[in-house]
């Protein structure tokens, strides 16, 4: 079945909207805003239905040609196909909806409360990290990605949303670690690469079942394939790749370094970091700005030596999900009393080790948020970053509890953060600020950072 429709908007997904002739929602991949197109279903439902573009009669003008027409790009950069402002633009749209539709909030307070997405200065090149999936191909080790809602993994010999340096990675490593392996396997099932601009560093990190290992050939293999700082082994089984056995230095430093602002950060290849450090700056900015601080400046057009934080001496304030202290070291820095909840243990050490190496004091606790939170005593304000799933039952319950003037939400996952707007507005909390900031160009992915005001 056939349909001639126009393209209204970008949902949240690969996929854009529009209404069949009988008035029912249809979502339709790599349409763009403004097209007019014949479209095909491939699937129906009672409420909505999927469907593929036959022909596009009418091209919408905010379409732009894709950068990476590779076949890989449908699940890595599905919105490349859009003008960058259209992207930012129906970044900002979903943020709103999100709040209409899930947290209820009425449309007017929505459309007011939700600022211009804040754009990447780099709109490809921008990815500090790639990670890597590995398969065996007719006998032979493949490295690349794993296409959309498919297990399958695809090898390609360039990532052009990685920075420059390491965008041909996967096909380098792919060759040194055939060489390494023989006619053998090694157990690799992940390859993670990550790479700084501003350092100069990079890491190459193997995931593998704890076991026996070469490690110096390995390590003299990869060396030879592409120039890192650091080459790691994460010892994990695949299906519990949280559960973290051990990491072994195969050569160099054994972790890598990155600067964010006026810190520096030494992480291990164990522990989370945002992906696109520029745009991380962003997000500190609009940490320190809402909790009252200044955001450090960056002289000289941005080149020059970055300023710390200021503005916040005093203040008691708790980073929850630290991390390796992405906020809790600025928060520092700005001169507050800092206690950061954390229960990864290679974040746990690395915040540690970074709070030592800037200067700073942070009170690290070791352990999961919900359960420590009620320990922390009144605090003057507080910063959650939580995993995709939001916060778990009762923890705004206990945010609300440790009384906080205010609460800095960051969140990647503007679904889960809407639910959780809702749960604060209905104990005691009124959503005041919300900053989209771009960290994922050339995808529909968009980070918040939101501001809640005790009442």
């Amino acid at each position: 079945m056939t349909d001639t429709i126009t393209i209204e908007r970008m949902g949240y997904g690969a996929e854009a909207v529009g209404h069949l002739a009988s008035g029912k929602t249809v979502f339709v991949e790599g349409g763009a805003p403004g097209d007019m197109a014949e479209v095909q279903l491939v699937e129906e439902k009672a409420s909505f239905a999927r469907a593929r573009i036959q022909r596009l009669v009418e091209p919408s003008p905010l379409r732009v040609a894709p950068e990476w027409p590779d076949g890989i790009a449908t699940g890595a950069a599905p919105w490349q196909h859009l003008s960058y402002g259209a992207q930012l633009s129906a970044k900002r749209d979903n943020v709103a909806s999100t709040l209409v539709r899930t947290a209820h909030l009425p449309e007017e307070r929505a459309e007011a409360v939700v600022e211009p997405c804040v754009p990447s200065k780099r709109r490809w090149g921008y990815r500090n990290k790639l990670e890597l999936a590995c398969a065996d191909e007719a006998g032979r080790f493949c490295l690349g990605f794993h296409p959309a809602e498919s297990n399958q993994v695809i090898a390609t010999p360039t990532c052009p949303l990685a920075h420059r340096s390491i965008q041909k990675a996967p096909k380098a490593l792919q060759g040194a670690l055939r060489f390494a392996q023989g006619s053998g396997s090694l157990g690799i099932y992940r390859v993670g690469v990550r790479n700084s601009l501003r350092t100069g560093e990079t890491e190459i990190a193997l995931w593998t079942p704890a076991g026996a290992f070469p490690r110096a050939h390995v390590a003299k293999t990869l060396s030879s394939a592409l120039k890192a700082t650091s080459i790691v082994r994460v010892m994990a089984d695949p299906g519990h790749a949280r559960k973290i056995k051990g990491v072994e230095v195969l050569a160099g430093k054994g972790f890598w370094e990155e600067q964010l602002g006026a810190a520096r950060y030494m992480v291990a290849a164990p522990s989370f970091f945002q992906v696109n450090t520029a745009q991380a700056e962003r997000l500190v900015d609009a940490a320190i700005e809402f909790l009252g601080g200044t955001p450090g400046a960056r002289p000289d057009g941005g080149t020059g030596e970055p300023e710390a934080p200021t503005g916040l001496d005093g203040l008691y304030i708790a980073d929850l999900y630290a991390g390796g202290g992405t906020f809790s070291i600025p928060i520092a820095q700005a001169g507050a009393e800092v206690v950061a909840v954390e229960s990864a243990g290679s974040s746990v050490r690395d915040l540690r080790r970074n709070a030592d190496a800037n200067g700073v004091f942070v009170d690290v606790v070791g352990g999961d948020a919900a359960r420590e939170l009620p320990e922390l005593g009144e605090l003057d304000a507080l910063v959650v970053d939580p995993p995709r799933a939001g916060l778990a039952d009762g923890v705004v319950e206990s945010i609300a509890a440790a009384s906080p003037e205010r609460v800095v939400y960051i969140s990647c996952n503007p679904a889960t953060w809407a639910r959780d707007v809702a749960r604060f507005e209905s104990s005691g909390y009124r959503l005041v600020r919300v900053r989209p900031v771009d960290l994922f160009p050339q995808t529909y992915h968009v980070e918040v950072a939101s501001l809640f005001e005790r009442a």
